[in-house]
């Protein structure tokens, strides 16, 4: 990093412990890497429920599903930080990959496509959707088609598709369900903010470690009241304990497990629409990161390598038989108020996470964390992200009222549609209520369209068009970011005013990211220089 860019990351840098490159003592970063962990298990444990329940999974078999999502997100992390952009960000399940998935599930389990309607062949044509799309991904990524949006992305855009991200999900079940526990979520807030804010100065441990303290004590709250009977099953804060000592040792997992998988034309277009979504949500992760860690913004080759990672461990996931695998947001957030940045630590967190993966006492105890618990935790990661993004305006002219108007407009943007999309359960409801055999039906009857072929190939290319239109518009960072892109690159305005100019004076370059195999060549070469020396 040049002095410029080290002067412009001071401000952020200065709250940072431990940096991208540090590698803190084993033991401490085995705990940190935990903590990082935590910070998502909500979310990646929440979309594999979320699943199961869609397709009427026994119960045996789902928690053997949310290890293999354990055992995913270990094995992607790994590949990510290590191979692919190197930024300390864990992978997990995609929220905006849950859309396309829930509306295969609807059509198979009602029997629509293939021989059976159960969860079984549910997910095989989920895991033909997802790798085919994802194939795509890594193709974007690695030719560098996604880099290339790097020239037109500035801080106008960047900083409102970051504050969505955060934004967008305010209304997270775990935080606004009518059946809340407001003094678990508020005491695991509390606590947070009391060991991140306040105590941070006093010791060291309430710097670094204000997530899983605060985890710790309120799940040993809600674990007391539950074995003493002062809260029933049935309330939101009530720790099953015995379902921890019911479940297996070890879970087998492994590729296929589900069987083979099978390949639906419009499954794998629809997935392609939260495949997009989720990259638009990876990018604005990547500027969040690079942010928080006072480094220089990432460059098109980093991107593009972080992005065909993600693709290739989209493939991944899909032979192994989860939903998918995508840069974290919580992950974002915990680096913001922990101050752990380290690279080293995401990659140790990442091997428990790989091994616990594998264990059916883990996954149950980890799944016992009550939902006001997760809740309070959501509260503080979120805002934080918020803040990141933010952050970004310093860059622009905040008196331009072009300005002004491009990111208030993808803010409100980016609330309102997901807000509208809200409406509909899947893209099934949504393509009734666009009316699509309606607007076919004058056609056919004119005899406008008379060739059956033409007609399947038609009404395929609507549907396709339809269900990406609710996948993207479902996503708040993706109808903010894509808004802000087209507005910001459209509407006149100054390279300085936009905060372009200061943009490219603080962004990485090209040559600052070597790939991992250029950086393999390179010590096999030194190692092959010192031998003939």
């Amino acid at each position: 990093m040049t002095g410029e860019e080290s002067a412009a990351g001071d401000g952020a840098a200065e709250d940072i412990e431990y940096g991208i490159d540090d590698r803190p003592p084993l033991g401490e970063s085995t705990v940190l890497g935990i903590q990082h962990y935590l910070t998502m298990v909500g979310a990646n444990i929440a979309v594999p429920l979320i699943l199961a329940g869609a397709m009427g999974m026994p119960g045996d078999v789902a928690a053997r599903f949310i290890g293999t999502f354990f055992v995913v997100s270990g094995i992607a992390t790994l590949a990510q930080t290590t191979f692919g952009n190197r930024y300390p960000i864990v992978q997990g399940a995609p929220f905006s990959m849950l859309a396309p998935a829930l509306a295969i599930v609807a059509v198979v389990t009602a029997g629509d496509v293939g021989a059976g309607g159960d969860w079984q062949a549910a997910l095989v044509q989920l895991q033909g959707a997802i790798i085919v799309a994802a194939t795509v991904q890594v193709a974007m990524g690695y030719f560098g088609l996604v880099g290339k949006l790097r020239r037109f992305l500035s801080p106008v855009v960047i900083a409102p598709t970051i504050a969505l991200i955060g934004l967008a999900l305010f209304d997270a079940p775990q935080i606004t369900t009518t059946d809340q526990s407001w003094l678990l979520l508020g005491l695991t807030l509390g606590l947070i903010l009391l060991f991140s804010q306040y105590l941070d100065v006093k010791h060291k441990a309430f710097r670094l470690y204000p997530v899983i303290l605060a985890i710790g004590i309120a799940w040993a709250v809600a674990a007391t009241l539950s074995s003493t009977g002062t809260i029933a099953d049935g309330h939101p804060g009530y720790v099953p304990l015995g379902e921890v000592t019911d479940a297996s040792l070890l879970m087998p997992i492994y590729p296929f497990q589900w069987g083979a998988p099978e390949v639906t034309t419009a499954f794998v277009v629809g997935m392609f629409a939260g495949v997009l979504a989720s990259i638009v949500e990876s990018i604005g992760d990547y500027y969040a990161v690079a942010n928080l860690t006072g480094s220089a913004a990432p460059g098109e080759r980093r991107i593009n390598h972080g992005i065909g990672m993600e693709g290739l461990m989209n493939v991944f996931s899909g032979i192994m038989g989860t939903s998918g695998s995508t840069s974290y947001s919580e992950n974002v957030g915990a680096i913001g108020l922990t101050g752990v940045a380290s690279r080293y630590v995401v990659q140790i967190g990442a091997v428990v996470m790989l091994v616990f993966g594998f264990v059916g006492y883990f996954g149950q105890l980890v799944a016992t964390i009550p939902d006001p618990i997760v809740g309070g935790l959501f509260v503080a990661m979120f805002a934080q992200i918020v803040a990141v993004g933010i952050a970004n305006l310093r860059y622009v002219d905040l008196d331009s009222s072009r300005n002004a108007f491009v990111i208030g407009f993808a803010l409100f943007v980016g609330l309102a549609v997901p807000a509208y999309m809200g409406n509909f359960e899947s893209t099934l409801e949504f393509r009734d209520a666009v009316a699509l055999e309606a607007t076919f039906a004058p056609l056919l009857e004119a005899g406008i369209v008379a060739d059956t072929a033409v007609q399947g190939w038609l009404e395929g290319a609507v549907i396709a068009v339809v269900d990406t239109v609710f996948i993207i518009g479902s996503t708040g960072m993706a109808v903010g970011g894509l808004a802000a892109l087209v507005l910001d690159n459209t509407i006149p305005g100054s390279r300085e005013e936009r905060g372009l100019a200061e943009w490219n004076r603080i962004a990485e370059d090209d040559g600052e990211f070597t790939p991992f195999w250029d950086r393999w060549t390179d010590d096999e070469a030194d190692a092959a220089s010192k031998r003939s020396d």
